[in-house]
């Protein structure tokens, strides 16, 4: 064998949204770091944020993103962009349409594996059409994979008699309740949907995979990764946090898209305030907040009188805003509150020493950032599997206190301002901080020379290899 074929090849194919695109470029840097090649495969209009990873050892290959022939707006090729379901059912047939194209470059490139996201169940297939593996890209925790598992196969929900009654997580490390309220839609729905139906798909490809890649750190949940891997029998490998790739302030700030303040604007105002007083509050970018609910966060973090950065994500214009912010706000929290509209340069804020907490919507992204950052959370979840991730870090963890969102939803609406401003002031003196900051230093020994992630990292190539060999 020439060396030519003896280094790695690996193509990385995610999903087209934010929190699917961002991880899988920084697994593609930790791959290039130790060596392998890697070939990022995504469309025209999320070529942009790969841009800046393209490196000796990082390719980028395009490939069309069928939006019109799946009936959606020329240029939507972003899930974040959809906004109904009507265009999420046609999203997903516009993925599947994806097939043929990847094909076409796997024929061309004869990679030596194809790491694909969860949601492209037909990747298996795939690869194994040119005999090389195929590896599950996880956007998901092991305490979800392993909920997920048992909710699907045990069915515990549909053995109680209201939405509102708890349930055990049976089969699963320690006794974690959920509500038929906190669950997909697609959990009861009697008739198959376009999007269960995927879900569905999703998790027999990996049964049948290769194996999965996950974005954890085994410190963060030892009892779910074992449970994954030795009681429900997955070949996974650890190897997160992803997030911890981007070492200096530049790789950080260059993760995020178009946002409405510049980013040493925000250091800047970060740097004058005291450490562990300002809270972060950045509550993702799908679900669809009502002006009533805005009216209430916003009025919370007055009378919590707490410092904070609000990043909104609501595709108004400035003056709309207005409309539900409480008159005179932004005059009266005038060096108190800063507001972002758009994307917020999130690690950067996060791992700044002024940060001492961190509402979030418990997606995994955001979740793990807040982890690797050390920052103690306040919970708000609304949909995915978002539920199971607050239960990881209030229950588990205990690095995190539930603003008491009980439904699982895109149109958030409910919380009152009371709730959200007992929480602001309870989340910077509560014990959370100290567990939160260990945490923290466990996460980035994980992933330097010698730590549970670094290693598995390690093993995966080094099978790898032997596979291709």
């Amino acid at each position: 064998m020439g060396s030519k074929s003896r280094q790695l090849h690996i193509f990385f194919f995610p999903l087209m949204g934010h929190g699917h695109l961002i991880p899988m470029m920084d697994t593609a840097k930790l791959f290039a770091a130790r060596g392998v090649k890697a070939t990022i495969v995504t469309t025209p209009r999320n070529v942009q944020l790969f841009s800046q990873t393209r490196g000796t050892n990082i390719d980028i290959q395009i490939i069309k993103f069928p939006a019109v022939e799946a009936g959606l707006p020329e240029g939507c090729e972003n899930i974040d962009s959809v906004t109904s379901q009507d265009m999420s059912h046609k999203f997903i047939k516009a993925t599947k349409m994806l097939q043929q194209p990847l094909e076409q470059l796997l024929e061309e490139y004869q990679p030596s594996c194809l790491v694909a996201d969860m949601f492209f169940p037909w990747a298996t297939d795939v690869a194994a059409k040119f005999g090389i593996p195929r590896l599950v890209f996880e956007g998901f925790s092991f305490f979800s994979l392993c909920a997920t598992h048992s909710l699907t196969l045990l069915e515990p929900h549909k053995k109680v008699f209201s939405d509102s009654e708890p349930f055990v997580i049976p089969s699963f490390p320690g006794e974690i309740k959920l509500t038929r309220m906190q669950l997909a839609d697609f959990y009861l729905q009697e008739v198959e949907t376009d999007f269960s139906k995927l879900f569905k798909e999703a998790i027999e490809s990996e049964l049948t995979s290769y194996g999965v890649v996950v974005n954890s750190f085994y410190e963060l949940e030892p009892a779910y990764a074992d449970h994954y891997r030795k009681v429900l029998g997955r070949k996974a490998w650890h190897i997160g946090p992803v997030s911890l790739c981007n070492k200096d302030s530049e790789d950080k700030a260059r993760r995020v898209k178009g946002t409405s303040v510049d980013e040493h604007e925000c250091l800047k105002w970060l740097c004058k305030k005291k450490p562990n007083s300002v809270i972060y509050i950045c509550l993702g970018s799908m679900p669809n907040f009502s002006d009533s609910q805005l009216f209430e966060i916003a009025m919370g973090l007055e009378a919590s009188e707490q410092q904070f950065i609000w990043v909104v994500r609501k595709g108004k214009n400035e003056k709309e805003e207005e409309d539900w912010l409480p008159k005179g706000f932004e005059k009266r929290m005038e060096g108190k509150g800063l507001i972002i509209r758009g994307w917020a340069p999130q690690v950067l804020i996060l791992d700044h020493e002024a940060v001492g907490g961190f509402v979030t919507h418990c997606g995994w992204n955001s979740t793990l950032e807040g982890v690797a950052s050390g920052v103690p959370m306040v919970t708000w979840p609304m949909a995915s599997e978002q539920f199971y991730n607050e239960k990881l870090i209030t229950q588990v963890l205990k690095i995190g206190i539930s603003v008491g969102a009980q439904r699982w939803t895109w149109v958030i609406d409910g919380i009152k301002r009371e709730a959200i401003e007992k929480a602001m002031r309870q989340i910077l003196v509560g014990e959370e901080a100290a567990r939160a900051k260990a945490l923290g230093e466990m996460a980035r020994k994980a992933v330097e020379e010698g730590g549970s992630s670094y290693s598995d990292l390690n093993a995966l190539i080094e099978e790898l290899r032997l596979y291709c060999l």
